[in-house]
Order: C-alpha cells, then structure tokens, then sequence
C-alpha cells in the first residue's frame, strides 16, 4: 500500500470517493445533509483548491498500482498548546470491495510516520459519534476519545 499525491488528473476521482464517503455519513445527523443528488453533481473546486493549499494534500490510496480509496491531511498549529503542531486526518475512505484487508489501519500508520517525518506533535481525526465502525476502527488504530461537538 502506498500513499499517491493527487494531481488535478486526480479531480474526479477524488470527488467520487469523498461523495461516497459524504453520503454514509448522512443517516448520522441532518446536518450531514448533501446539496446534491449525485457524486456528477459535485464541483470539484474543493479538492482543486487542496492543491494550492500548502497545509492540505489530498493522496489517493494505492495497492499494486490501483486506486482503492484516499485520505485528505492538514497539517496545523495551535500555537496556545504546548503540544501545538498537529497533522489531522479530514477524510479517509477504502473503496468498499477492499474494506476489511487491513488498508485502512495502513493508511494510518502511514500517515502517523508521515506526522513524525513532519515534526508533528500529535495525530488527530473526527468521526461521527453514532458510526461505531469508524470509532471502532480508530480506537483499534489507537486514537482517544477527546471531544463531542
């Protein structure tokens, strides 16, 4: 498994997979609620805007040269912590005929050496509160519990 930075070739790809990621999170509160019916609705503007942006990266998740899922980081400081520098996971997803193959908990480990390479004080990630897989798979990948918002 390896981690590919997406270009602006990887637009599309990476509008389709955040929009099903988007969509499972709708049954976990109305303010998930999506303003389009379908993934060829979505403008890419976001994503295109993550590539100017020198504290996001967008990478797509590769396994023997194909594509089976992303991760969007942000690197970030709050300069009132004593631990301040962080490197937060915004989204991940595994395509879902290859969920369950250990590339999720890959990625994370991953993305935690990426952090060090960084000179990052800590990971971070959010997840719906109710979606017990994603708090299940966390917890497993050892995150803590830390807020409700």
């Amino acid at each position: 498994m390896e981690l590919v930075e997406a270009t602006e070739g990887d637009l599309d790809a990476l509008v389709e997979r955040w929009y099903d990621l988007a969509t499972s999170t709708v049954s976990y509160s109305e303010l998930n609620e999506l303003a389009y019916a379908d993934a060829s609705e979505v403008p890419d503007e976001g994503f295109r805007e993550h590539l100017e942006d020198p504290s996001t990266t967008d990478y797509l998740v590769s396994v023997d040269g194909d594509t089976v899922g992303f991760v969007t980081l942000e690197t970030g400081h709050r300069p009132s912590r004593a631990r301040s520098r962080y490197l937060k996971i915004v989204n991940l997803a595994v395509d879902e005929e290859h969920r369950n193959r250990g590339y999720g908990a890959a990625v994370v480990e991953r993305v935690r050496a990426m952090a060090g390479d960084r000179d990052c004080d800590y990971l971070t990630v959010s997840c719906e509160w109710d979606n017990d897989g994603a708090r299940r798979f966390y917890r497993d990948a050892g995150f803590e519990p830390k807020q409700v918002t």
